[in-house]
């Protein structure tokens, strides 16, 4: 048997006692404490760490499980990616369940993140899982529409209430290629993809956000295309997700980008979305390289200081920020040693 089966297995018996399902998808019969501004981390590896004897710990060196520790430090709401048909079963719907049980027990918002693929969708690869390969636009719409809801529905089944609902990872060049790809002025098969999967989401819990999400949040061009397309094609959503890196490894300069240009040209690209197509926006990833933990401060702050105040704004999701490079080979993280570095410093401030 699979290891992650034989984790998932004690952490539901653990955890799953205290659940009660939740009506409509509006909460349970222990209501959770407001959130007016999202400060969020996708954590979505932390299940797979932990198996392979990782710990973390705070900044007094006691040992805390990853979501305890995000929370400890000033996060309300966690992020979980889902895949199909994951080969080592990591990011599968029952490790979906044991992240989404624990949040539950913390009383933190929960994002549900749909790749629609067995591994990592984003702009480069949508791949078609297996199973549904050779399968026409039909084929691949009830194949969303069962997936998206046999996945959220085990959540419900379970007690866990679900906030907001990614139909989709970084889809800015569609999903399922190349059915549903999109580029220049064609987004059709998307469209009904798309809305194919939101429906799914709102039969299941009506009271989650359907997020549509894109990449490269500072290039303005590329986004108002973008939900132009979705415009002019009937393409269904609440909110707005955008990813934000802005300091990849530049070879020609031998260094990190600085982070300032494109950070500032996200915080006024999402107020320019908003007045635009009327819809509150997030940023559901954004990451800074885990040795510059000072610039990641600088970063973090900035946008916390121009964005927690604007309505339109719901708030900011750091993605993987307990990886380390000798963990799991992730370098935009804010942890070293299995602690967290000055760079998440500013999410107990504000």
């Amino acid at each position: 048997m699979k290891k992650i089966f034989l984790y998932t297995a004690a952490l539901v018996i653990s955890l799953s006692c205290s659940c009660s399902k939740p009506g409509s998808g509006s909460g349970d019969d222990t209501p959770e404490p407001s959130v007016s501004f999202v400060k969020g981390a996708d954590i979505s590896w932390y299940t797979e760490m932990e198996s392979n004897g990782y710990k973390f710990y705070n900044a007094s060196g006691k040992e805390r499980s990853c979501p305890e520790l995000m929370k400890e430090l000033g996060f309300n709401a966690l992020r979980f990616r889902v895949w199909v048909d994951p080969a080592d079963d990591w990011c599968g719907k029952e490790d979906l369940l044991v992240k989404c049980l624990k949040a539950k027990e913390l009383g933190m918002k929960i994002m549900v993140d749909f790749h629609y693929s067995d591994s990592w969708a984003d702009p480069d690869k949508q791949n078609v899982p297996a199973a549904w390969l050779g399968s026409d636009i039909n084929g691949l719409l009830t194949a969303v529409k069962e997936h998206t809801t046999d996945v959220l529905t085990m959540l419900r089944n379970a007690g866990v209430d679900v906030a907001w609902v990614q139909v989709g990872n970084e889809v800015t060049n569609g999903m399922l290629w190349e059915t549903g790809r999109v580029k220049g002025s064609t987004a059709g098969a998307f469209a009904r993809l798309f809305n194919a999967g939101a429906k799914a989401v709102k039969a299941v819990y009506p009271d989650a956000q359907v997020m549509i999400h894109t990449d490269n949040a500072w290039n303005y061009d590329t986004q108002k295309w973008f939900y132009d397309l979705m415009a002019s094609n009937n393409v269904t959503y609440d909110i707005i997700g955008l990813s934000l890196y802005p300091s990849y490894w530049d070879d020609k300069l031998g260094n990190y980008l600085p982070w300032e240009e494109k950070t500032k040209a996200a915080v006024e690209n999402i107020g320019k979305l908003n007045g635009l197509f009327h819809k509150p926006v997030m940023l559901v990833e954004f990451g800074m390289p885990a040795s510059w933990a000072a610039e990641g401060k600088a970063a973090l702050t900035y946008l916390l200081e121009n964005l927690t105040e604007e309505t339109y704004f719901k708030g900011i999701f750091l993605w993987e920020p307990e990886s380390e490079h000798d963990r799991n080979g992730y370098d935009y993280g804010a942890f070293n040693g299995g602690k967290p570095t000055e760079a998440l410093s500013p999410i107990s401030k504000y």
